[in-house]
């Protein structure tokens, strides 16, 4: 990454829209799995042409969410790509103000759902694939809450520092060679208000 930005808060419709194409977001998250690659590579993890995800990568570098990679092969006419910023936040309060925004924010936030839903269910079919130790391991539960909304803020926070500190262990490893018994592992919270 060129800049030292963790986490891009996207806070404008175009590069929302950019992001919450289907297509699009799954070569965001391929990418942000594999920290870096080519359309080539990505291509054949989404079953798609090369030229068509070459296409959709140069519309999420338009927005600024990926950029160009050091190249990892001598083939010149190869390009490598890789995340902008280790991730990104979109933020209900910054698509309140107009219909039209706040549409796109609900229907961004339903397609990365159904993504993030789909990737669970691919588990639970898989998962007699997984050894007993990850199986052992792997979690789903819902916990009911009763908060304010402070409370509830102050828990995101935690959790999500929690699983950053989780990252940054996981990258210096990675950094350091130790891959070994690693998996990628994708944790989904859901923390919201409801009423019975």
């Amino acid at each position: 990454m060129t800049g030292t930005e963790k986490n891009r808060r996207i806070t404008d419709v175009g590069t929302l829209k950019a992001l919450a194409h289907p297509l699009r977001m799954k070569l965001y998250r391929g990418l942000t799995v594999a920290r870096v690659a080519t359309a080539s590579q990505l291509a054949e993890q989404v079953d798609e042409a090369v030229s068509l995800v070459s296409y959709h990568l140069r519309k999420l570098a338009e927005h600024g969410l990926i950029e160009e990679a050091e190249p990892r092969s001598a083939d010149g006419r190869e390009r490598w790509w890789q995340p902008a910023s280790d991730g990104v936040s979109i933020r209900d309060e910054d698509f309140r103000d107009a219909p039209e925004k706040a549409a796109a924010h609900t229907a961004a936030s339903r397609l990365f759902f159904e993504q993030r839903a789909d990737m669970y269910r691919r588990f639970l079919d898989e998962r007699t694939h997984w050894d007993e130790e990850w199986n052992s391991v792997a979690e789903s539960s819902e916990s009911t809450l009763r908060l304010t909304a402070a409370e509830l803020a102050e828990l995101t926070a935690e959790l999500l520092a929690l699983v950053r500190r989780y990252d940054e262990r996981g990258r210096a490893a990675d950094a350091a060679g130790d891959t070994e018994g690693r998996e990628n592992v994708a944790v989904h919270t859901y923390a919201f208000p409801f009423r019975v």
